[in-house]
């Protein structure tokens, strides 16, 4: 039986989702459409046409997917609220129909032992907020503090796990700067205002959280990389690294932690902004005390400069302050997404993060997506998976030992779901979700990370 890698009395483990990804019922109950509603429905945007109209219908199987969680082991289950369900026009009084629905998903976890780890915002901004500005708009903070104190007046004297954002990374800069997610502008700008406003909205809302759970414990999920340059890099790789890092990384740490922009990336886009989007004591209300961070890591970055004379490669090239530097491709073995896996970079990044920050980390999502099927004996063999699970494990409980805080692992996802602009076309589950019959087959993954989690608990 393969070696279970040790973890301290008292480790979280979970999996993760995110509400457009799998509730579907897009247009019950009240619930408004969302940015990526739109998106979807727009061709040319996501594979196939792919839309959540339905995913994995969990808003109609919270039961079955509650005893799912419970055959695996789950401590907890970290999902999103979808603001569109409670506030179906952005703003406004609360729908007490959306509000019912996580009001009774919460009720079945702490009914089945398993804890409640809720994320306010993974992506599906109400499409109204967008109409107004979305993002752009520093009004944004005030929007995203009123829905706060909805959800959380609802659920806080039951829920203590708040998490205020889900990779504000990718809802701004892959939003906003590189296009690929809803709203699917590119104007690398726009990926900077963007990131501010969303972290000024995490800042606004800490307190509020607060305010309506006094035993809550207040977290933002970051998705950092580890940035890797050339073997031998120039001194203009070792800027590109620089300047990579700090709009993938330092743009928020540094205001989240160090109350200041990382040095020398306001002067890498002084070409596009005097820096007057930063307003006097919007560090202040960023950089609200928290009680731990949560980490997704999923690959590494690798980049280089871009060589005299030539185009830029890949997509860094669009972020702020990145027009020449190049994206280079990973180092195999890559996932079906395309990603490389090195369990060495995710303990580096983890470790980078607890440095950063200060405080306990939980990584919050961490898996691979392959292409497994239901073989003839009607089970989901996916070795691949497996080895991913077991060796980034394995990096984590190293980092553990030498003395990185980690709290908690949540695996992702518990469910083959909707893959944003991937549609249906890649599954991370550890569960696997028939779309046609939605019918649910826990993969070999899914029992070697109940395996892990027994022995855990056995030691």
């Amino acid at each position: 039986m393969t070696d279970t890698p040790s973890f301290p009395a008292g480790f979280l483990w979970g999996a993760a989702t995110a509400s457009y990804q799998i509730e579907g019922a897009t247009k019950e109950d009240g619930r408004g459409q969302s940015i990526w509603d739109t998106f979807s429905a727009t061709p040319g945007k996501v594979a196939n046409g792919d839309t959540g109209e339905v995913a994995c219908d969990h808003y109609h199987r919270v039961p079955e997917d509650v005893a799912l969680m419970r055959e695996l082991g789950l401590d907890a289950y970290r999902f999103s609220v979808a603001w569109p369900r409670i506030q179906p026009d952005g703003t406004g009084a609360a729908n007490p129909l959306g509000l019912a629905f996580y009001d009774r998903l919460v009720d079945q976890l702490l009914g089945a032992g398993i804890r409640p780890v809720v994320t306010l915002y993974h992506w599906d901004l109400p499409q109204a907020l967008e109409d107004r500005g979305g993002w752009r708009s520093r009004d944004a903070a005030g929007w995203f503090a009123d829905y706060t104190a909805h959800v959380v007046g609802a659920l806080g004297d039951r829920v203590r796990h708040w998490t205020t954002l889900n990779e504000p990374w990718c809802s701004s800069m892959l939003s906003h700067a590189i296009g690929a997610h809803a709203p699917g502008h590119r104007d690398p700008m726009e990926g900077l205002l963007t990131a501010h406003h969303l972290m000024l909205a995490h800042g606004t809302a800490v307190p509020v959280i607060r305010e309506h759970c006094a035993d809550a414990e207040v977290s933002i999920t970051l998705n950092p990389s580890q940035v890797h340059g050339p073997e031998d890099p120039t001194e203009a790789d070792l800027d590109a690294v620089r300047r990579a890092d700090n709009v993938l990384n330092g743009v928020f740490f540094g205001p989240l932690f160090h109350g200041a922009y990382p040095e020398g990336m306001l002067d890498d886009v002084a070409h596009l902004t005097d820096g007057s989007f930063v307003h006097d004591g919007d560090l202040e209300t960023i950089s609200a005390p928290l009680d731990n961070l949560g980490v997704n890591n999923y690959f590494p970055a690798r980049v280089r400069a871009t060589p005299e004379g030539a185009e830029p490669h890949g997509t860094t090239h669009l972020l702020p302050g990145c027009e020449r530097v190049d994206e280079v491709d990973p180092h195999p073995p890559l996932t079906s997404m395309g990603w490389e896996q090195s369990p060495e970079s995710h303990r580096q990044i983890v470790e980078r993060s607890a440095r950063e920050c200060g405080l306990p980390v939980y990584v919050t999502e961490n898996g691979s997506a392959w292409d497994d099927t239901v073989s003839d004996d009607g089970q989901v063999h996916d070795p691949e998976r497996v080895a991913y699970l077991q060796g980034h494990l394995a990096a984590l409980a190293d980092s553990v030992a030498a003395g990185t805080d980690v709290r908690g692992y949540f695996a992702w996802s518990l469910l083959d779901n909707f893959e944003w602009a991937y549609g249906y076309d890649q599954r991370f589950g550890i569960v696997r979700v028939d779309y046609d019959t939605q019918v649910r087959t826990v993969k070999d993954s899914g029992r070697e990370y109940a395996r892990i989690i027994a022995a855990h608990r056995g030691r």
